[in-house]
């Protein structure tokens, strides 16, 4: 999954890189505006749904992280896409939002804290904030500025929007570890670890806990407003991730792969030459598992930190990238799940596959694979999002067709589509359970497996132009759509690659252009 969310706000100023306090209250939150429109359209469909768990071994919690469910994008380090708490049944749905900045101001990664408090990355003209809000009212608690990354002053200065479009780093992809710190690679090629405190007077703040910095082992000569011609290579770092021993992996967009031990600072890398990595990657206790534009890859640390790999496989990479996709290769997050299996998705040109294989490292040679199922329409088939694995199940979204705000303007969706796929339980390959016609054009999708419950961020083609944005539920046993709630119209509410997030008061939160939407049951 590819949060390019981030990658469509512009930063114009340089980054600084100090705290802010806020006041005991917070800073009271903005209600982004709905476009002309939002008065001729749905605003509820369906009825309220009935609380139906689905069960399943759940993901390995890593002892590094915070608890799975609030801890980053894909909630745990398997990347499964769940949430063990119980979503908005749509009992009376309120909606609520902050708008972060007037123009852009996207929240993608949503986590929080032991106490409930959201903490999130946020885009805005002066750069990306790490913010903490009230889960509730959305008011900023707190906010830290981070630095401006290279793609947005080469946009500027070389009129290439398209660098922004297609730039997966500068903090997007952060986790909340065990005693809820951020940790995030910043466009500076530094690991932060932050930690926020409540001052005497009730006021918050973020402070710097430690930093690592990687520009020893990463070529780090990136455009800058006071180096507008560099000669060398910027390699931006992408993705940071703990393993079961508490090291930091982190990856960079041209193949590094690397480690950082947080005692000794240590820092081991390796390189997949000639190989891009643009989405996040999944950890479990038998390793790291990394997806590459040409390959899947099974890596472990050697006894100094090393990476080193464990098992590589080769997927069908197509022959070029599809309107939907970031580059010629898969557009997944490796999903960890069931009885030792891992799923991508691959770039066929015609048909995109959901592809799922074994993940140990003695599967003999040509077993590795279990199944390679076509999902979607022909020519009109990508996703450049995250699975949601449940089980031995599957959820693909179909993002074709979206590439960035402009996409779906002036009443416009795309083709979209949803389908659910089984590994049958003795392993013998896979079965389609479901397919929906959901449109949900670019959103990461969460499952919650305490109502049973898929939330999608969908819009439909509107033949007056207004451009409506829905949180939709869909039944996972089914795929029938339960109801869907109007969130707001026009571009300010587009989700732009943001996941939706369910939190543990039970509220699903939106990352959207402006900022951050939220929709709660209030029956």
């Amino acid at each position: 999954m590819s949060p390019r969310a981030f990658a469509r706000v512009l930063a114009l100023t340089l980054a600084v890189t100090a705290g802010t306090l806020v006041g005991p209250g917070g800073v009271r939150a903005a209600e982004i505006p709905k476009a002309p429109g939002h008065r001729l359209v749905s605003q509820y469909e369906g009825a309220p749904a009935t609380a139906q768990p689905v069960a399943a071994p759940v993901p390995a919690q890593n002892p590094f992280m915070a608890a799975n469910g609030r801890n980053g994008m894909h909630g745990d380090s398997w990347g499964s896409g769940t949430h063990p708490y119980s979503g908005p049944l749509g009992r009376d749905p309120q909606v609520t939002s902050e708008q972060i900045a007037p123009l852009g101001g996207e929240c993608a990664t949503a986590t929080f804290d032991a106490a409930g408090r959201l903490i999130t990355v946020c885009g805005t003209f002066q750069g990306f904030k790490l913010k903490l809000l009230d889960a509730h009212t959305l008011a900023t608690l707190a906010e830290y500025q981070l630095p401006q990354r290279p793609s947005t002053v080469e946009a500027i200065t070389r009129l290439d929007f398209e660098k922004i479009f297609k730039d997966t780093s500068g903090g997007a992809y952060f986790y909340l570890d065990n005693l809820d710190r951020v940790v995030l690679a910043d466009s500076r090629h530094h690991i932060l670890r932050i930690a926020h405190r409540q001052a005497a007077d009730g006021s918050w703040a973020f402070v710097v806990d430690n930093d690592w910095d990687l520009s020893g082992v990463v070529p780090h000569d990136c455009i800058s407003w006071t180096n507008l011609f560099p000669s060398g290579t910027c390699d931006p770092v992408t993705s940071v991730m703990p393993d079961w021993q508490g090291r930091i992996w982190w990856v960079t967009r041209l193949g590094r792969v690397g480690t950082v031990d947080p005692g000794t600072g240590a820092v081991h890398s390796t390189r997949l030459a000639g190989e891009e990595i643009q989405n996040s990657f999944s950890v479990a206790e038998d390793g790291v598992s990394i997806v590459s534009d040409h390959a899947l890859y099974s890596f472990r640390a050697a006894a100094d930190g090393t990476p080193t790999v464990q098992w590589r496989q080769t997927y069908d990479r197509g022959t070029g990238t599809k309107p939907g996709s970031v580059n010629q290769g898969s557009g997944t997050t490796p999903d960890l799940f069931g009885d030792g299996y891992v799923a991508i998705t691959d770039n066929a040109d015609d048909r995109m596959h959901v592809v799922v294989y074994r993940r140990g490292n003695d599967v003999p040679d040509g077993q590795r694979e279990v199944c390679r199922i076509p999902v979607f329409g022909s020519g009109q088939s990508t996703t450049d999002n995250s699975l949601i694995t449940w089980g031995n199940s599957l959820v693909v979204e179909n993002n074709y067709g979206y590439e960035n705000l402009t996409s779906l303007t002036f009443g416009r969706s795309v083709v979209g589509g949803a389908t659910r796929i089984d590994v049958r339980k003795d392993g013998s390959g896979c079965d389609t359970v479901w397919q929906s016609a959901v449109r949900s054009p670019s959103v990461v999708p969460k499952l919650s497996t305490a109502n049973g419950l898929v939330y999608f961020y969908e819009k439909e083609p509107n033949a007056l132009g207004i451009d409506a944005w829905y949180l939709t539920a869909v039944d996972f046993r089914t795929g029938a759509v339960r109801w869907r709630k109007l969130t707001g119209t026009g571009p300010a509410y587009d989700n732009n690659w943001a996941p939706i997030t369910i939190g543990p008061d039970g509220t699903a939160y939106i990352g959207v252009f402006n900022g951050i939407a939220a929709v709660r049951d209030q029956g």
